[in-house]
């Protein structure tokens, strides 16, 4: 038997009729329908004054919840509800050089950027052998990451800190410093101050050309926030599968888990650890592994800031973040107050890429510095309190007498960017100075 002719089945296959349902509950954050018959992560309109952009995050027998993109205080029961607008993500050289809600629409007074400058969202992850390590290393500029902590090209790393030590100004400075093709900055539930200041901070002129920021502040609804993410993915896969190098600065991991946690309560799925829905386990390993470098060429190098809800750094959010990255960057409150900035806490931090991207000799380096910052903490309160007497271990001694170099080498200005071969050879010259 002959197969259709592509006519009928393009005729089979046609929407003649748009499907539709009608309003049944209205509540905060949600809103129930009837219709249309459509599928996870659909938009929906929803007929109002001012039509509402809805996603839906749950489909059953009796019908589809919904989740408003923005505020529905003029929804009403009864009203009608179409599946649309089309919910591909808009990507497209278009967007580098601007800032964008998640939506794609421009906030930074610049022309529209009309869909015929777009495609379609990514059709998803490459497959897992596609998937490659870095194989050379990233040059950020701070001397804290790039000599100690050396990460690659393609690399996940996640900087973990709780409020107000300097996790902000250290994406800033990455923002400004590493060298990439294209660098992605993706603001989930900040203050629109923020937004702002950080917009600002971006490099102006032909370097300014490079970012594309995409924002949505901490006013906006659940779906919103979980979507400025995805934005940020597609526009970042889009560069990556033509071979470019894209740095992703998302900050943060935690308020993205929140936005999902939001949207999964609205469904009705059940709290679990900390009030967590399931939604929320399953959506950050698929974020992570979007980003990575790819056997045909091209990485998309993210760092992520994950918001602890104490300076140990033990809530779910963090815990799970750990076990997906390749690599933490852990920021201590003692050395923010002390005014040591960066604020990183090298013996904490880990690189899981570093070893194989530096050097052996820089690797002997960073394991030498490493351990002299860990004996010093390890006896942190016998030093410090005099009970130490010199000479009493030759191991204590030298940690002593390279700790204040290793410090003053650490500390850098938010403005200041050193070359990589200068980084590793100043720690190489200050062990040294210290075995002298």
């Amino acid at each position: 038997m002959r197969p259709p002719h592509l006519i009928l089945r393009q005729i089979a296959a046609a929407e003649t009729v748009r499907t539709h349902g009608f309003v049944r509950a209205v509540g905060s954050g949600m809103v129930r329908a009837s219709g249309p018959a459509t599928r996870l992560g659909q938009l929906c309109r929803i007929e109002a004054a001012e039509p509402v952009t809805a996603e839906v995050v749950a489909v059953d027998g009796d019908g589809v919840t919904m989740v408003p993109l923005d505020r529905a205080t003029e929804v009403r029961l009864g009203a009608r509800v179409e599946a649309g607008p089309d919910d591909a993500f808009p990507v497209g050289d278009k967007f580098a050089g601007r800032a964008v809600d998640a939506l794609g629409r421009p906030i930074d007074g610049g022309a529209s950027i009309g869909r015929d400058a777009a495609s379609t969202a990514a059709a998803g992850l490459a497959p897992p052998l596609d998937r490659v390590s870095p194989a050379s290393a990233l040059a950020t500029g701070v001397r804290a990451i790039d000599g100690l902590l050396t990460l690659g090209v393609g690399q996940r790393v996640g900087i973990f800190a709780a409020s107000g030590v300097g996790k902000t100004s250290l994406v800033e400075q990455l923002a400004a410093q590493v060298r990439c093709d294209r660098a992605i900055v993706c603001l989930i539930g900040e203050r629109g101050r923020e937004v702002t200041a950080f917009w600002e901070s971006l490099p102006t002129g032909s370097a300014g050309a490079r970012a594309t920021l995409v924002a949505a502040t901490s006013d906006e609804s659940p779906a919103m926030r979980a979507r400025a993410a995805d934005q940020a993915l597609a526009l970042a896969e889009f560069w990556r599968d033509r071979g470019e190098h894209v740095l992703l600065l998302l900050d943060s991991a935690t308020r993205l888990a929140m936005a999902l946690r939001e949207i999964g309560l609205a469904a009705g799925a059940p709290p679990t650890v900390r009030a967590y829905t399931p939604n929320v386990f399953t959506a950050l390993p698929r974020l992570v592994e979007r980003c990575g470098a790819l056997r045909s060429g091209g990485a998309i190098t993210a760092v992520m800031t994950v918001l602890t809800e104490t300076d140990d750094g033990d809530d779910p959010v963090a815990e799970v973040m750990k076990s997906l990255l390749d690599g933490h960057i852990l920021l201590g409150r003692g050395l923010a107050e002390r005014g040591h900035f960066p604020a990183i806490d090298v013996v904490r931090s880990i690189s899981r890429q570093s070893s194989r991207l530096v050097t052996p000799d820089h690797a002997d380096a960073m394991r030498s510095a490493a351990a002299l910052l860990a004996d010093y903490d390890e006896n942190r309160i016998m030093i410090e309190s005099g009970f130490y007497r010199p000479g009493s271990s030759p191991r204590i001694d030298r940690a002593i007498a390279a700790r204040d170099r290793l410090d003053a080498f650490l500390r850098q200005p938010a403005d200041e960017s050193v070359p990589m071969d200068e980084t590793r050879d100043g720690l190489r010259r200050l062990l040294d100075a210290v075995d002298g």
